[in-house]
């Protein structure tokens, strides 16, 4: 599971459409591209060699559909988009939250996000994570139609909810911040830490520190895999706190406004390839050290071995979420039709692209060509064909005004 949230897509819209700020569109190109990588991501988890089935529950299986052909190079592709793509959309959505709960007020700004978020995540849960899914129950032996599988999904389960957790929980974490936007409005964001977030080498500092300190003990406790849901609201249980980090770095970042963000977009873009080197120098660590330990070629008990691998992630997911900001801020900013379109139905992207990547996978799967091949066509298609109809679709006001 993985994906895009509403206000990570938009979250720099305000200061392009202003035209404060020209270099923020170097951001609104990035969430485009971090979009394709979601859809990237979910073409290549089919042929990867870790996947298998399981035909007691196929939600638990390691996705939807798992091919027999595969390619070790997509373990790599995954494992590293998995270590930082969605803390950097958390990040991403905090940024104007605080803005947004000052001139609306919580009562008004819950009252967007609802609208915001909660109507797609209704959409996908309902509609499209079900699509997603048949598929899988299909691959496992199910032979019921899809009126019955679906009625059973909302009833007794199980209901994964695909790619539509990051809006569920986006929504949790927004209501969060408008209680204690209401209650306690110095606690999520204190002045020191916002005055130190204006400077990057401080920022990757506090948020390296932040993130170690609540991603670390969730994960020695439950695990890296184990998902915790109530209906179709689910979060991985390890990452529970390492969200939230960096949901709070992106508050704490912008509750100056955007001419802070403009400063701090500033001054990490001339420094790009030191920010690209150290994401470099801590993935290579990251998959070392991960790859070592699944060989077992580090012995260590199981709860030192996850915190090892543990550190490195968070290491490399810090470095990751500072580098790929820099280097769009540094070759991201000029004017293109085509990013600039992938941008602005990247929100739509997301919804729809799921069940696209799933069927297109499922109807490979008789096909005896290199998984190589697979992941590119399926890629291709499902980025093409929600690109298109969510081009297609944003063209009614209804929706437009909501993707």
């Amino acid at each position: 599971m993985s994906t895009t949230p509403a206000s990570a897509l938009d979250a720099l819209r305000p200061a392009i459409a202003t035209g404060r700020s020209e270099r923020l569109i170097a951001f609104d190109h990035m969430r485009g591209f971090v979009v394709g990588l979601v859809v990237l991501h979910h073409a290549a988890l089919a042929y990867c060699t870790f996947g298998h089935i399981n035909r007691v529950n196929y939600a638990l299986s390691t996705a939807p559909v798992v091919d027999p052909q595969h390619r070790i190079g997509f373990d790599l592709l995954v494992r590293l988009n998995d270590g930082f793509f969605m803390p950097l959309l958390f990040l991403l959505s905090g940024l104007f939250v605080w803005n947004g709960l000052k001139r609306r007020g919580a009562r008004a700004f819950l009252g967007a996000r609802m609208r915001r978020l909660g109507l797609p995540f209704a959409v996908g849960v309902l509609i499209l994570s079900p699509l997603a899914y048949y598929p899988a129950f299909l691959q496992v032996g199910g032979t019921s139609g899809f009126g019955s599988f679906w009625i059973a999904t909302v009833t007794r389960g199980p209901w994964p909810s695909g790619p539509p957790w990051f809006i569920g929980i986006l929504l949790v974490f927004d209501a969060a911040a408008a209680l204690v936007f209401t209650l306690a409005p110095r606690l999520i964001a204190p002045p020191l830490i916002g005055r130190l977030a204006q400077y990057p080498v401080g920022s990757f500092v506090l948020l390296l520190a932040g993130s170690l300190l609540l991603f670390l003990p969730f994960l020695v406790a439950v695990g890296p895999t184990r998902w915790f849901a109530i209906g179709p609201l689910a979060v991985q249980g390890s990452r529970i706190g390492l969200y939230a980090a960096y949901f709070t770095a992106g508050i704490a970042l912008g509750q100056s406004g955007l001419q802070a963000v403009v400063r701090f977009a500033r001054a990490m873009a001339p420094w790009w390839a030191a920010w690209v080197l150290l994401a470099a120098a801590t993935g290579t660590v990251f998959i070392a050290v991960a790859s070592a330990i699944a060989r077992g070629d580090m012995f260590l008990p199981p709860a030192k071995a996850l915190a090892v691998v543990g550190a490195a992630q968070a290491a490399f997911c810090a470095a990751a979420c500072f580098a790929l900001p820099a280097f769009f801020l540094r070759f991201g900013g000029g004017s293109s039709p085509v990013w600039d379109s992938l941008a602005a139905n990247s929100f739509a992207i997301y919804l729809l692209h799921y069940p696209l990547v799933t069927w297109t996978q499922y109807g490979l799967l008789p096909v005896r060509v290199d998984a190589a091949v697979k992941g590119a066509l399926v890629f291709a298609v499902a980025l093409a064909a929600s690109w298109a109809s969510a081009s297609f679709v944003r063209l009614f006001s209804m929706f437009g005004r909501v993707l």
